[in-house]
């Protein structure tokens, strides 16, 4: 009998699969969207396939994902859509430069690059969270840059400087409970993300500070399965293990799994960031996928990562 974690994998892969042509920002379905979500659907899904291309492979479920990522970021018509996205065009062209997969003609990727504003990889005017994110991206692409060592960066990260409001039994921010905004919250996850380069590193905490990021993560997690906030907890999962951890062994890390699981659809779905967030049922294709695909992908994620070995 296959595992919680299985199942849930098993699934979003599956509707990830079933529903490529609505991350290729060129197909028919997508070319209605705004630039920027268009963008931002294939970068994710470019994120999924490198983080899955581990020592072991990816996953079968993630073959046709792969050759549509290989085949974007061939494209002629990518560079210019990132360009497009008013605010976004250095960021997104610099994890297409991350993101790109190994073997391909590298054409795009340079015009993509050459597109990035010198003073974006300064850390001028940022703020710690955002020199950390820049760093990732850059150091993983080759890209020359002023951002500080991790080091520097990490006791004013999110994950450190971010004290939670209320006692640890879940009294917070928000009338309900919250230890922190929902901002902040993702904040501190995708910090963990970048220091940790997604499972494959360590990011480099111990003693106190480990402890505090633990404990931090812990009431995060105790207060979305309590409210049914699924993208969050599927984060929260994965920088548990970041952290270095077996989230599944953890109470609130095995409730999460089964909040997810209660979520998702027979196709695989989980229909939202959260339950108030959900999809309606007369959601067209298109709007559904909107809704779904950020936490789906994201769940797939936090599956496929937990359950591969640690790095040594």
């Amino acid at each position: 009998m296959s595992s919680p974690l299985e199942r849930l994998s098993s699934g979003a892969l599956g509707w990830l699969a079933a529903n490529l042509d609505h991350f290729d920002p060129f197909s028919a379905g997508a070319r209605s969207a705004a630039p920027r979500g268009r963008a931002k659907a294939a970068l994710e899904l470019a994120l999924l396939c490198h983080c899955a291309a581990r020592p072991a492979g990816p996953p079968d479920a993630l073959g046709g994902a792969t050759a549509l990522v290989r085949e974007l970021w061939q494209d002629p018509a990518l560079p210019p859509l990132f360009a497009a996205v008013p605010g976004y065009a250095s960021a997104y062209g610099l994890a297409c430069a991350a993101l790109a997969p190994e073997g391909i003609d590298g054409t795009q990727v340079r015009e993509a690059l050459a597109g990035i504003d010198p003073g974006f990889l300064s850390p001028r005017g940022k703020s710690p969270y955002q020199r950390i994110e820049i760093r990732h991206y850059a150091d993983k692409a080759g890209v020359r840059h002023t951002v500080e060592p991790y080091a520097e960066l990490l006791p004013r990260s999110p994950l450190l400087a971010l004290r939670p409001a209320g006692p640890a039994d879940g009294a917070g921010r928000d009338g309900d409970g919250a230890p922190l905004t929902v901002p902040q919250a993702y904040a501190v996850t995708h910090t963990a993300f970048y220091l940790g380069d997604f499972g494959r590193t360590s990011p480099g905490l111990a003693g106190d500070a480990s402890a505090h990021a633990l404990d931090l993560v812990d009431r995060l997690l105790r207060h979305c399965v309590g409210h049914d906030l699924w993208d969050l907890a599927a984060e929260l999962l994965l920088t548990r293990f970041i952290l270095g951890t077996d989230p599944l062994d953890t109470p609130w890390g095995a409730a999460a799994v089964a909040r997810l699981l209660r979520a998702q659809r027979p196709d695989g779905a989980l229909p939202g960031r959260s339950a108030e967030l959900a999809a309606q049922p007369a959601a067209t294709g298109r709007e559904f996928f909107r809704k779904a695909y950020h936490t789906t992908l994201v769940t797939a994620l936090m599956a496929l990562v937990v359950s591969s070995p640690r790095p040594s």
